[in-house]
């Protein structure tokens, strides 16, 4: 018996099902993936300070409202995020950050600090990417269900 060769377009099916098989497991892999935005995209640190900045202005300006007073000068400072949750909101891309930061406000008689004040903001790039919007829950509860937010309420960052 003469020795068996084996002919070389044998081997090709194999080497074919083994590049189906991988390109359909990087497919499935890319697919269970949970479609999040990529965090290479995440809020600038300018962005952060603007965003929180606006909202500790929306919450003095309701206080100082009420006080009927001027709202203080403030200013945002060392700020440090300590958790980035990337999302879809409306299938936008969405980031929920999480850390805390140092404040000023200057009053008409004097200034104050606080130390490492906490944030949980929202915030979500624009279609065209340029611009940025806060978004802030609007939690409505029932006697029945905790409270959930269920709409949002956005605000420009400029």
């Amino acid at each position: 018996m003469v020795g068996a060769r084996s002919h070389p377009h044998i081997a090709k099916p194999r080497n074919w099902a083994k590049a189906l098989i991988g390109i359909i497991l990087c497919l499935l892999l890319t697919s269970c993936s949970g479609g999040r935005p990529s965090i290479s995209l995440a809020p600038t640190p300018e962005i952060i300070r603007k965003a929180i900045v606006l909202q500790v202005q929306h919450s003095q300006t309701a206080l100082s409202a009420q006080l009927k007073t001027a709202p203080p000068n403030l200013k945002i400072r060392h700020i440090k995020v300590d958790q980035v949750e990337s999302l879809y909101l409306a299938k936008l891309p969405t980031y929920h950050l999480q850390g805390h930061y140092d404040l000023s406000f200057e009053l008409p008689d004097q200034i104050l600090e606080q130390s490492r004040n906490s944030f949980d903001i929202y915030l979500q790039r624009q279609r065209e990417g340029k611009t940025w919007r806060w978004l802030r829950p609007e939690i409505s509860s029932t006697e029945e269900n905790p409270p959930q937010p269920q709409h949002w309420l956005t605000y420009r960052v400029y």
